[in-house]
């Protein structure tokens, strides 16, 4: 059974959208509160490699992908998570399973807002320290 059909199956009650951009290019939509558990299943469970993570702010909210790698076959497994409330967002940090998130996290809170729950040292990685508070260059309210 390949790589996919076994990640389906073992995430069947967690995915909401399952998308192939192309034979090695997937997109797999979640619940933010099914995050942490998705990941350590991807990681530990299907040989997986966290590589990154990237966030845009969309109409709908802040969406943040994390980005896996199987690297055996080169097929790139991205998992999708919206927080819908632009207010107040915030999501599990994957830094306790994933320690090499945490520069990428920082990141995105600093650009984006993005509070992520758990993270072990939120403060300025790009902006200076400085920088207006509430103001994410990356977020289309800021532009």
């Amino acid at each position: 059974m390949e790589v996919k059909e076994k990640i389906k199956e073992k995430l069947k009650d967690k995915i909401i959208e399952w998308y192939e951009h192309s034979p090695k290019r997937i997109y797999i939509s979640i619940n933010p509160k099914d995050l942490k558990e998705t990941a350590q299943i991807l990681f530990k469970e299907m040989g997986l490699r966290f590589a990154t993570a990237s966030g845009i702010d969309t109409p709908k909210g802040i969406e943040i992908l994390y980005h896996f790698s199987f690297d055996k076959t080169g097929e790139i497994f991205s998992l999708r998570v919206l927080i819908e409330d632009k207010n107040k967002p915030e999501i599990d940090s994957l830094t306790s399973v994933f320690p090499a998130s945490e520069w990428i996290e920082r990141e995105m809170w600093e650009l984006l807002g993005v509070n992520f729950i758990g993270h072990p040292n939120l403060k300025h990685l790009l902006l200076h320290e400085d920088w207006p508070e509430k103001k994410y260059p990356l977020r289309k309210s800021s532009s």
